[in-house]
């Protein structure tokens, strides 16, 4: 049995997840970062896209957006502007993200702000394939 450590997810909105977990995959700003029990204490901003949670009764993948990650040897906190678990994003839900996301994009100001809607759209769409 792999080693766990302590990781909560927090919306404005509400605690998602608090519990022991084996390792959480996070779409970091620079990239995607692992996080296993004994991490280096770091602190990382967040890019939409998938939170893979790995626990002792299994996987999970969540659609994140925005936020800030901070890792200390024993614990994991995610302060995300939203989450929702991509088994969720189905139907009328996954439609209204992929709206809410062109508009993001149709109001970009900046290079940036336009890359990240497109990632995001990107992620969106993928998902609604897979669905």
């Amino acid at each position: 049995m792999a080693a766990t450590f302590n990781f909560e997810l927090v919306t404005p909105e509400r605690l998602l997840f608090s519990g022991q977990v084996e390792q959480v995959v996070v779409p970091g700003a620079e990239g995607d970062f692992a996080v296993l029990a004994g991490h280096s204490p770091f602190i990382s901003t967040i890019r939409p896209g998938i939170l893979e949670v790995t626990s002792p009764e299994g996987r999970q993948q969540l659609l994140v957006k925005k936020g800030v990650a901070e890792a200390d040897p024993d614990r994991l906190t995610i302060l995300a502007q939203s989450a929702v678990s991509v088994e969720d994003l189905r139907g009328d839900r996954l439609a209204s993200e992929l709206k809410a996301a062109e508009a993001q994009l149709a109001e970009a100001k900046d290079d940036h702000a336009r890359m990240t809607a497109e990632g995001l759209i990107d992620l969106l769409k993928r998902i609604q394939l897979k669905a």
